[in-house]
């Protein structure tokens, strides 16, 4: 390019040109209706609740929580793990997590690093608690001298109130018929509508969200991970797979593969990856997903989907490029559609809904790989460096990863084709 992409001028010799252009920037219409949101062209009409984030240009994490939102966000409730996604997600004075034009967005906390999936549990709890409370509200003004109108929207709500379009459809037709009814009410039946017009913004089904990253969900939050996923309640947990502990400075997690060279392994990592999605499916009850948008962008939106949807808890591992990786994070869509095309990332949804269907729950959406693995590998300065440092390790380890990496690939084949891994 000939001239710079970004240049800094004097601020008062732009606010006449640039301030009109952002107002006009935001009175922009938001089409969120031109297409169905549950296909990707669709969800990228939905406005983003999450915007201007300070993490790394190219940062693999950022894009998948930008697509929650667009899908969720006017109802989410995060939790989020210590780590890059709780810098670049809560660092003061700014907050990336933004409303829409009723208010409404994500509402965001970040507790402690190890207990990220209890904190999360907790507000499920909470909201479910509540919403209990809400319910047994409606129950008892069914029983009073109300409308047909308003009864009608009452029961419609308690019979979809875990289904998340129609209890905000019903949710606002119990607003407006029990605002407008309790003009012409009086006690008890005027303060139990006003109880439960309190509690309205509970009648919305909440999307609950615990966030982080490997360093959490494989290592120092393992624990808590698993104890909430085994109670089997409603709650999403998304795990942002960089395969290293990114905002410390680049120690090696349990996701770092075999022959990665970081913090704490800079001879190359001597063991496997876990596979923290195997041991999730092993419940029977929990959805589990493993994603990369790079590689596969309708595989991604029907995962989250089918995992928001599914009333119990639930697992998304997403393939995150990161600046520690050592490659040009201006393509780390293209690397994750690298990494799937040579096998050293799968796509694969486990979904016990289908069970019940008599369907084979596991479905492996990654095809045979057909790049070289280990071209994969020396495109990566995580791998390619340790030709430099410790030479005598890379067949070795290059080799067994690469091995390593077939028979996981041929045990989802054996689960995707109904045999036990």
């Amino acid at each position: 390019a000939k001239k710079k992409a970004l240049v800094m001028r004097p601020l008062a010799t732009q606010t006449k040109k640039q301030v009109p252009n952002h107002k006009f920037s935001t009175e922009l219409p938001v089409l969120a209706d031109l297409m169905p949101p549950t296909t990707v062209k669709g969800s990228q009409f939905r406005q983003p609740l999450f915007e201007f984030s300070g993490a790394c240009p190219g940062c693999g994490e950022t894009p998948y929580i930008k697509l929650i939102t667009q899908l969720f966000g006017d109802r989410m409730m995060i939790a989020n793990a210590t780590g890059c996604s709780s810098i670049y997600g809560g660092s003061a004075p700014s907050c990336p997590y933004t409303v829409n034009a009723d208010g409404h967005g994500p509402a965001w906390a970040n507790s402690l690093f190890e207990d990220n999936a209890e904190y999360g549990f907790g507000m499920e709890l909470g909201v479910s608690q509540r919403r209990q409370k809400l319910a047994d509200l409606v129950r008892q003004a069914l029983d009073a001298e109300i409308s047909k109108e308003l009864k009608e929207a009452f029961q419609s709500w308690l019979d979809n109130m875990d289904d998340a379009d129609k209890s905000k459809e019903y949710g606002r037709k119990i607003e407006e018929l029990a605002e407008a009814e309790m003009a012409n009410k009086k006690d008890p039946v005027k303060s139990l509508l006003l109880e439960i017009l309190d509690r309205s913004d509970y009648l919305v089904k909440k999307s609950i969200w615990a966030i982080g990253g490997d360093g959490w969900a494989y290592d120092i939050g393992y624990g808590g991970l698993d104890h909430v996923i085994a109670k089997g309640h409603d709650i999403n947990i998304l795990v942002l797979d960089t395969e290293v502990y990114s905002n410390t400075g680049g120690q090696s997690s349990k996701a770092t593969p075999m022959g990665a060279v970081a913090k704490y392994t800079a001879s190359g990592k001597p063991t496997c990856k876990k596979d923290l999605g195997r041991m999730a499916m092993v419940y029977g009850y929990v959805y589990v997903a493993s994603v990369a948008m790079g590689a596969d962008k309708n595989q991604l939106l029907k995962a989250l989907i089918e995992a928001e949807s599914y009333r119990g808890p639930s697992v998304i591992i997403a393939y995150a490029p990161c600046i520690n990786h050592g490659f040009n994070m201006g393509r780390s869509q293209h690397e994750e559609k690298r990494a799937v095309e040579a096998g050293y990332w799968t796509l694969y949804r486990y979904d016990p809904r289908r069970k019940k269907e008599g369907k084979n729950p596991f479905i492996l959406d990654s095809k045979e790989p057909k790049a070289d693995f280990k071209e994969f590998l020396m495109g990566e300065v995580r791998y390619s460096s340790l030709t430099r440092t410790f030479p005598e390790n890379v067949e070795k380890l290059f080799n067994q990863a690469e091995k390593d990496m077939k028979e996981r690939y041929e045990t989802y084949k054996r689960m995707a084709a109904g045999e036990k891994a």
